[in-house]
């Protein structure tokens, strides 16, 4: 929830912590005891040690439509207001879902287009992660849209002459946004404690890197233990490396760390201590449905893993009775998470990985988790003390943490036949597609996101003069550009297409006699 660009208030941000651990906890309880349905043969909960928590797959919908109803002049907590309320009409599709028999679901999703799914949005969160390393990601934006509006605002390039921007005060004119922080020699600065440097500063990558060598160093001399949890022992020492630093400037010293959101944290908190008025913002429908329905492939196949780990039989009766309870888990729980003001949430592939560790696949363990998580989000000290770390840190952390995401694709979609000439052009046109929009995310978004929009579907904007777009035609416009910019949706339905249409390779037809008779 730290990402979320609706929580640039430092209150805010440690309520959305707060209420994204008491929820993950709950549900983490609810999904590893499993609940029969009364009067009916299906269940709630997985029945098994799987723990769930907030779901990244959701963090760019909810970037992107956070950012375009901001842009259109929408509070930041009307926006994220009106993302909840989306949420609850589009997690009745992860429900209607966990109906469906798993052979099914795998027929219609193999592995060639789940691989896709997950390795976009792995390619998408680890530029996310890489905006927080140079110095936040709410940073940067603003920092590259005031950049290319003065660019466009001076003549489109010729713009300095001797240090001084043509056309007067670009900080005041037209549709600049404003800048956070403090100004750094005319530069968007980046703020880490009581420092203040721009975006990218070798100080702020110095730190985020530090997570990066301790990592290395962990998977070099550490015990298992230490590896299983080497993200979290590396965060852990990013944030003292930060405590310890501080910027110097003659005689006058600042801290990378300090003391003050820590202390602004409430001693106890809970859900719905602070509430969002309920909406729903059409464009992100279709994204989000996009969303549910990875998270519902990610989650059999994560289930699948933990009866793996727990060496359990994945042929059996209580297996099916775990996929079709983990799915609808996954649905009610991301309804009720909505509700309870937090984003939705699904199974972790990490369960999986604790298990094979430390040979414990007990309910109990999970049970104890949920508890945990409740109490630390209950002890609102402990989302202020996550909301101190400096985004650079957090960069360093999850940028390795998101091109993991995009590792469990690669071996998803390593399973298939990559000889197949038919599975290479699925690969090759849905990757293209959704890598190519992760890297370039502004083809068809405008980048500025001020008033103007993409020349793709343009509407009324500073520097052009055609008419303004109906509300109906802007909302057209935001759900279909939403969804162009989202890697994952574009990659994911273009996989999902490509797989129904082509038709399988075809065989080699051989009118000589095979090689080996020819050699004799």
């Amino acid at each position: 929830m730290k990402f979320s660009v609706a929580f640039t208030d430092v209150k805010l941000q440690q309520y959305a912590i707060a209420a994204s651990l008491i929820l993950a906890g709950i549900f983490s309880i609810v999904n590893c005891l499993q609940f029969k349905i009364p009067g009916t043969p299906y269940v709630l909960g997985t029945g098994v040690l799987s723990v769930l928590g907030t779901s990244f797959t959701f963090l760019p919908v909810f970037e992107n439509g956070i950012s375009a109803m901001k842009a259109d002049g929408v509070d930041p907590e009307d926006a994220y207001g009106k993302m909840l309320g989306t949420v609850l009409v589009c997690s009745f599709l992860e429900i209607f879902l966990s109906f469906i028999p798993k052979e099914q679901l795998r027929r219609m999703f193999p592995p060639l287009v789940t691989g896709v799914a997950v390795m976009c949005i792995g390619i998408g969160l680890t530029g996310t992660g890489m905006k927080y390393w140079g110095g936040g990601a709410v940073c940067a934006e603003v920092a590259w849209k005031n950049h290319q509006s003065a660019y466009d605002l001076v003549g489109f390039g010729s713009i300095v002459q001797n240090d001084t921007w043509k056309g007067g005060d670009v900080t005041t004119y037209g549709k600049i946004l404003p800048i956070p922080g403090t100004v750094c020699g005319g530069k968007t600065c980046c703020e880490a404690g009581d420092v203040a440097l721009p975006f990218g500063s070798p100080e702020l990558i110095g730190l985020g890197f530090s997570v990066f060598v301790m990592l290395v160093l962990v998977e070099l001399f550490g015990s298992p233990m230490m590896k299983n949890c080497n993200v979290i022992i590396a965060l852990l020492f990013g944030y003292f490396v930060a405590g310890v630093s501080e910027k110097c400037v003659g005689s006058e010293c600042k801290k990378f760390v300090v003391d003050t959101k820590i202390e602004a944290a409430e001693d106890i908190t809970f859900l719905w201590a602070k509430t969002f008025k309920l909406g729903f913002y059409g464009p992100a429908v279709f994204p989000l449905l996009i969303a549910f329905l990875v998270t519902t492939l990610e989650t059999i196949g994560d289930i699948g893993a933990v009866y793996d780990a727990s060496e359990e039989s994945v042929e059996s009766d209580e297996f099916d009775k775990s996929i079709q309870g983990g799915l609808l888990s996954d649905g009610v729980c991301s309804f009720l998470a909505a509700l309870g003001t937090g984003m939705p949430n699904t199974t972790f592939s990490q369960n999986n990985g604790v298990i094979a560790l430390t040979k414990c696949a007990s309910r109990r363990a999970g049970v104890a988790c949920g508890c945990w998580l409740i109490f630390f989000g209950i002890l609102a000290k402990v989302s202020g003390i996550i909301s101190a770390i400096p985004d650079c840190v957090i960069g360093g952390m999850t940028t390795f943490l998101f091109v993991n995401v995009f590792v469990s694709g690669l071996k998803t979609v390593a399973q298939v036949d990559l000889a197949s000439r038919r599975n290479r052009m699925v690969l090759a046109i849905s990757l293209g597609v959704g890598i190519g929009v992760a890297i370039v995310p502004y083809v068809f978004a405008d980048m500025r996101a001020s008033y103007g929009t993409s020349p793709f579907f343009p509407c009324k904007g500073p520097f052009r003069n055609e008419e303004d777009c109906t509300k109906a035609e802007r909302g057209v416009r935001d759900g279909i550009v939403q969804f162009l910019s989202t890697p994952y949706c574009v990659g994911t339905v273009l996989a999902i297409l490509m797989n129904a249409i082509l038709p399988p390779d075809m065989e080699i037809l051989r009118k000589d006699p095979p090689i080996s008779e020819n050699k004799a």
